[in-house]
């Protein structure tokens, strides 16, 4: 099967995931896994991960299914960032969907769906490593069931709900309200590449959240 991953960001954490799976059927499937839309050379599946490309029809259709991984119980949580989202909203459970690809965003047909607990004392990397473990888990699902597998319509008498692109702002700490009242705001931030902060005194302070073993 030749398979290809369309992942925007080089530096994005679920890419060592991705190489391992890679690495996993690399004597069984051709795959490839690219930056660029432009680089993509077709086959069988094309899945769009963390993907910031606009991957229209045309490009499409050089595969027999393009499918993308959204972690929310669509169609609600339709957009950006759905999981980080959710966990400031208190969630302490999240869907991941694998669904395909259209022109309309995290509009196309559901082929799986996951349910991830989410524990409250989680941190941005034990909540990757829970996401990606699972997305990874629906690639294969995909990959193993591609013949059999029966897609169905999103739920049209559900109304659909937009998250909108996160920014640095989001990641802005109030310093003058609790920690409790923003811990599920400040444990999803990855420190490295969105990492909370706040203001003080005219000065902007790094907040690095890591977990103590008593």
């Amino acid at each position: 099967m030749r398979i290809s991953l369309l992942c925007s960001d080089e530096q994005h954490p679920i890419n060592d995931y991705l190489h391992s799976w890679i690495l996993k059927r690399q004597n069984i499937d051709q795959i490839e896994l690219v930056r660029r839309k432009s680089e993509l050379s077709g086959g069988d599946i094309l899945f769009l991960i963390s993907c910031s490309e606009i991957v229209d029809a045309i490009d499409r259709s050089a595969y027999r299914a393009s499918l993308v991984l959204h972690a929310s119980d669509l169609p609600q949580g339709r957009g950006w960032s759905p999981h980080i989202w959710q966990i400031i909203e208190g969630a302490e459970v999240i869907t991941l969907s694998l669904l395909e690809a259209e022109d309309k965003v995290d509009s196309g047909r559901i082929w799986r769906k996951m349910r991830l607990p989410i524990p409250k004392h989680a941190l941005w990397d034990e909540i990757n490593d829970s996401l990606f473990s699972a997305e990874i888990e629906l690639i294969e699902f995909a990959v193993q069931e591609f013949s059999s597998v029966n897609p169905v319509e999103q739920d049209a008498s559900i109304e659909p709900t937009y998250y909108p692109r996160r920014s640095p702002a989001e990641s802005n700490i109030d310093p003058k309200q609790s920690i409790a009242s923003q811990f599920d705001k400040i444990r999803v931030c990855d420190p490295h590449r969105f990492p909370a902060f706040f203001e003080l005194h005219g000065k902007k302070y790094k907040i690095v959240l890591e977990k103590i073993n008593d």
